[in-house]
């Protein structure tokens, strides 16, 4: 009781150093809780935020894969290959993606039949393809999916098709070479399969540019260039957009040999959100088909949420040092302000060890009060972040506190430790009398 009372007594006294150290550990604590908060949550943002700018899972034909390998193409095409696919999946199994285990995470996808067609006599890439379909899943839930989710940086000049219709949209540099607009109509001429030429109108309904190689081409609905190419329920490629976990050292194994894994790593594997985890179960639903991840996507999130986790973690890091400094520099100023009360403790009797705790407590009795007004803060400017950088907030996880604490303590016990060594070099005799 006594030693309570003594500790309440402090904070009548040198009120300034103690607001002082108050104030030190509570921004230090704002920025910890703040910054790590960030760094818990900022794998699911920055994915959902990259992920806005195209897919990043492609699924194909077998066949198709094999020769994607051999040489190093884009949907076993080759660069500059104007001959349509051979191989094929069936578009009507595409559904089927959203009955993965990571169903949730699949957040769009639209099946794709890229042949070659004469648009108005002249010969250029027609995309058959879903623009804002409604699915109906075997669950009883409805989906939207389409190209008008998976291509959002595309400026488009009108508005997207209609799915199973005879609308398409046309590429800003196909549209100036055959001097056309939204509104007007083109001609498909395609030689289709059954040795027959069928012919399509089509009703442009938009203009887009996307910035690369798409503006020489056209998108029209699936169903009209699969009448068009006579090639019934056919896709040749599916791009997926899905909200993954970046790749470790596992994932990366798995994606290699889901084999050669044991079975504890098989099942933290296939029940993580990996590109690769994900891959491996649309193609088990999908028959014939292989699911690869987007590497340079995939690399992209990984390297940009390692730097952006780097530089918080350093930050935080930075501004527990900056706490220590601060706590030991302001703790030598009070015991060398109070040595004349110090000593006179210990010339009653009071030991070493006694007086010691008296100034630890003192110091971790205030220092928990800013800390808890620094975490307060912290998660508000961690809300702030997440509104301004990903226009979402962040979901604080309770083991962030647990974490800022800990490190506090252990910050604020060793910047004590290291000023209080001074109060073992305190002689009572000589500092009463003034020497």
């Amino acid at each position: 009781m006594f030693f309570l009372r003594m500790i309440g007594r402090s904070f009548t006294r040198q009120l300034r150093r103690r607001l002082l150290i108050a104030l030190t550990v509570c921004l230090s604590a704002t920025v910890s809780v703040s910054m790590l908060g960030v760094v818990f949550d900022v794998g699911d943002k920055l994915n959902a935020e990259l992920s806005t700018y195209g897919s990043n899972i492609i699924v194909q034909p077998k066949s198709d894969a094999v020769v994607s390998d051999l040489y190093n193409t884009e949907a076993g095409a080759a660069a500059g290959d104007e001959s349509d696919p051979t191989s094929f999946l069936k578009e009507s199994d595409a559904a089927k993606i959203k009955t993965i285990f990571w169903a949730f995470n699949i957040t769009n996808f639209a099946p794709q039949l890229n042949i070659h067609a004469q648009v108005n006599g002249t010969t250029a890439p027609v995309v058959g393809t879903w623009f804002d379909k409604e699915l109906k899943l075997a669950s009883g839930e409805t989906t939207v999916v389409g190209v008008d989710g998976m291509r959002s940086w595309w400026q488009l000049d009108g508005r997207w098709p209609k799915d199973d219709s005879d609308q398409g949209v046309i590429g800003k540099t196909l549209a100036t070479q055959l001097g056309v607009k939204a509104g007007d109509t083109v001609t498909l001429t395609k030689k289709a399969t059954d040795g027959q030429t069928h012919t399509q109108k089509i009703r442009l309904t938009g203009v887009y540019d996307s910035g690369d190689d798409d503006n020489g081409g056209i998108y029209i609905a699936s169903s009209t260039a699969q009448v068009l190419a006579n090639l019934p329920d056919s896709v040749d490629k599916i791009e997926v957009k899905a909200l993954t976990t970046p790749e470790n050292d596992l994932a990366r194994k798995a994606a290699k040999n889901p084999a050669a894994l044991s079975q504890d790593e098989w099942e933290t594997w296939y029940c993580t959100a990996y590109p690769s985890s994900i891959a491996y179960q649309i193609e088990e639903v999908i028959p014939g088909a292989v699911a690869k991840q987007v590497r340079q996507v995939a690399a992209l999130q990984g390297n940009v949420l390692q730097k952006t986790q780097a530089v918080m973690i350093l930050m935080t890091v930075l501004s527990l040092i900056a706490a220590a400094v601060a706590v030991a520099n302001l703790m030598v100023a009070s015991i060398g302000e109070r040595s004349a009360e110090l000593a006179l403790l210990k010339a009653l009797g009071a030991t070493d060890g006694a007086v010691s705790r008296l100034m630890m407590a003192e110091t971790a009795v205030i220092s928990l009060l800013g800390a808890l007004v620094g975490a307060g803060l912290g998660s508000g400017v961690a809300q702030l972040i997440g509104h301004v950088v990903f226009g979402s907030g962040i979901t604080m996880r309770p083991m962030v506190f647990v974490l800022v604490f800990v490190l506090l303590a252990l910050t604020v016990a060793l910047a004590s430790a290291s000023s209080i060594r001074s109060i073992l070099s305190l002689k009572p005799a000589e500092v009463l009398h003034g020497r």
